[in-house]
């Protein structure tokens, strides 16, 4: 998958893992790494799927309609690829902290869905519900941040409070934070996300 990676000045800071949204490159979420954490090694990765030539991480039917076959292949697909990273340039595979926006917040939750221990933790700025239906794994003590906006057109309030019940049915430490605005990530929730990382893995 192409990918950026940057070495952090701590081996044991959690390695981000940061994950675009729908449209956007391997460079878009960097800016986001520094303010989190600054003293993280970074691992940024692009979608491998094109939409009218906008990279995603997997194919969707119409707006807020999963491809469910091709989600579980991609997820698979970046969790392997996840492996194969950790082996090339060194890091703790298990010492993981994702971080999407929209499409790669999806992503990132898929990877909660299917696998338990695919992430340390997360940070999902206006995720959906990736899949219903399916049985998760035991994701105890996994923290994970949802930022979501009140009037999210995309995103609806419900979808982001589904998503925190069915994580934290499964163990996971949930924070779900609300904006009063729509599917933009503002400077306010990336400093409310900034703020929980620090306390949670600091």
């Amino acid at each position: 998958m192409k990918h950026i990676f940057q070495q952090g000045t701590s081996a044991e800071a959690p390695v981000l893992v940061l994950l675009h949204g729908t449209g956007g490159t391997e460079r878009d979420l960097l800016p986001l790494a520094g303010m989190i954490s600054p003293q993280s090694s970074v691992l940024s990765i692009r979608g491998n799927v094109l939409e009218n030539g906008m990279p995603r991480f997997f194919k969707r039917l119409s707006e807020g309609v999963f491809d469910e076959e091709d989600l579980v292949f991609r997820t698979k697909e970046l969790y392997d690829f996840l492996d194969e990273a950790a082996q090339t340039y060194g890091f703790n595979r298990r010492n993981l902290v994702a971080v999407g926006y929209s499409n790669g917040a999806n992503i990132a939750g898929s990877l909660l869905f299917h696998y338990g221990d695919a992430l340390r933790g997360a940070v999902l700025h206006h995720p959906m519900v990736p899949q219903r239906g399916i049985p998760l794994p035991d994701l105890s003590g996994v923290p994970v941040f949802i930022g979501a906006g009140r009037k999210d057109p995309i995103c609806p309030p419900q979808e982001s409070e589904e998503l925190e019940r069915l994580l934290a049915g499964a163990g996971a430490d949930v924070t779900l934070h609300w904006e009063p605005g729509g599917h933009q990530l503002t400077g306010p929730e990336i400093d409310t996300a900034s703020a929980w990382y620090q306390r949670t893995f600091t």
